[in-house]
């Protein structure tokens, strides 16, 4: 670089002088000394494993060889006498009882019986077998005696059911002849059918023309209302529809 007799410039140059702070000291408590002190007077009287003080053991009592064991209490005999079940053994003295006669033979009853195989079916290819009484191949129910007929709770039910037809069948004719009821001819029912059915068309129609946004309290009523009254001519329709006798009270 050529000297012009000028400084060498830097960027040092162009910084300002840095000012030195000084750190205020740290603040310590007045009471300080007091606390590391009586830190240490707690410390002093543990610093051994233990309390200091404690009463040492004498050397006469160490630990002896099977003092932790339980003790048993000492076996006592037992003053119950057992009474054993059996009778018991002859002495050699003795002599067994002669002249008795039984008319058991030894002979049949030590022999047992062959007892004979059950018969069973294999049911698989892999070879399982199974008793041929349980498996259904055996007519076992149809040869009852009593296969093939009703049984007694059904009847008792036909009969009460029979008896409550009989008995309202009777009060109808009781009423018939008093005149307090009349029977509808089948053309008569016919007819009501068919008005019912129309007046149900009726309601339909005007159910279908109603709004699709209700808003209004007297358009909900309006609703409801055809709603209750098409819920009740359908169920005449069906009471007509199902019973083809029907009796009418004056």
């Amino acid at each position: 670089m050529e000297d012009n007799g000028y400084p060498e410039e830097s960027i040092y140059h162009f910084l300002a002088e840095e000012v030195q702070c000084e750190k205020a000291k740290m603040y310590t408590s007045k009471y300080r000394p007091k606390l590391i002190l009586e830190e240490k007077l707690s410390k002093s009287t543990m610093k051994t494993m233990g309390p200091a003080k404690v009463d040492v053991p004498s050397p006469d009592k160490y630990l002896k060889k099977h003092s932790k064991e339980v003790q048993l209490p000492e076996k006592k005999e037992c003053s119950r006498k057992f009474v054993s079940k059996k009778p018991p053994v002859p002495l050699r003295t003795e002599r067994p009882p002669m002249s008795v006669c039984t008319k058991k033979n030894f002979m049949t009853t030590t022999v047992a019986a062959p007892v004979k195989p059950q018969p069973a079916c294999v049911d698989s290819s892999r070879g399982h077998r199974e008793l041929l009484e349980n498996s259904g191949l055996v007519p076992k129910y149809s040869k009852k005696k009593d296969y093939g007929e009703v049984p007694g709770y059904l009847l008792h039910r036909s009969e009460e059911e029979q008896c409550a037809v009989d008995k309202y069948n009777k009060y109808l004719s009781e009423q018939m002849d008093q005149g307090s009821m009349t029977q509808l001819s089948d053309e008569e029912r016919q007819i009501n059918l068919q008005r019912l059915k129309s007046n149900w068309a009726e309601l339909h129609q005007e159910y279908q023309r109603l709004p699709v946004h209700i808003d209004t309290m007297a358009r909900k009523a309006r609703k409801l209302q055809l709603e209750a009254e098409m819920k009740q001519l359908e169920s005449d329709i069906g009471v007509f529809e199902k019973f083809k006798t029907i009796y009418i009270a004056k």
